[in-house]
């Protein structure tokens, strides 16, 4: 090809690829999750099955072991679940090690990324449900501050809160009503709760959080919400019971 031909090509590309940049933006992002179960074990290959079993007894081995047991399959989704209940109710049954006393608990939705199913639970289960590194913490926010931590729960439609919370929102994402053990909220009081470190921080728009004092929030690995939801199992489970959440009305939409 002649130099005189390159020369307008490149300039073409160039002008394509400048006037695709101007018309073309990313305007929104969605995700969906494909579920690999024992659906896909119908016919196993025997060679691949062979090459991973030195590797499957060593995962198994770690993964295995049970924690606890599930009275149902739970579910965390908005504007209430199972699941989303329950681990909020585990921070606030977790505070105790902490010598915290949270009025309530919050756990995001972002946070939960596995279903819990029915039956013996393994720590390979908690994993999958907690797979990151946040942990526990704690800090204060007054009544006014905690009335905008619900009202960005409300613009999402729900988030994980604990049994003392009742909230009413409405289908476009306004907080109507709140209140924290049976009591409106006092714009003038403080209150103290539990979630994850990572929310602190204002993550998943609950800026208010940002405002939290008193912050006690330990960095050590064992302070990682998966193993403060296996804690709470074994507990469980040295005392005879099945670990269990309904649905109680805690976020309603109105």
């Amino acid at each position: 090809m002649k130099t005189k031909t390159i020369i307008p090509l490149m300039l073409a590309i160039l002008l394509f690829a400048n006037s695709c940049k101007s018309h073309y933006e990313v305007t929104s992002i969605q995700r969906t999750r494909i579920v690999v179960d024992a659906r896909y074990d119908a016919q196993p290959d025997q060679q691949a099955a062979e090459f991973l079993k030195p590797y499957k007894h060593v995962v198994d081995s770690v993964m295995g072991p049970v924690v606890g047991h599930s009275a149902k399959y739970m579910t965390a989704k908005r504007p209430e679940g199972t699941l989303s209940n329950l681990l909020s109710d585990i921070l606030v049954w977790g505070a105790k090690d902490y010598g915290e006393t949270p009025d309530f608990g919050m756990y995001n939705m972002g946070g939960v990324r596995a279903d819990l199913p029915k039956g013996a639970i393994t720590y390979g289960d908690v994993l999958d449900i907690a797979p990151f590194e946040n942990k526990i913490a704690f800090g204060t926010l007054s009544g006014a501050e905690v009335l905008e931590l619900f009202s960005q729960m409300a613009s999402v439609g729900g988030e994980g809160v604990s049994h003392s919370v009742r909230l009413v929102i409405t289908k476009d994402g306004q907080l109507v009503s709140a209140t924290i053990n049976g009591e409106p909220i006092d714009p003038a009081k403080d209150y103290r709760l539990t979630t994850i470190d990572y929310l602190l921080g204002g993550s998943d728009k609950m800026d208010a959080l940002k405002k939290c004092r008193n912050v006690n929030a330990p960095k050590e690995a064992s302070n990682n919400s998966r193993f403060i939801i296996m804690n709470y199992f074994r507990e469980m489970e040295k005392q005879g019971k099945v670990v269990d959440a309904e649905i109680e009305g805690r976020i309603i939409v109105k």
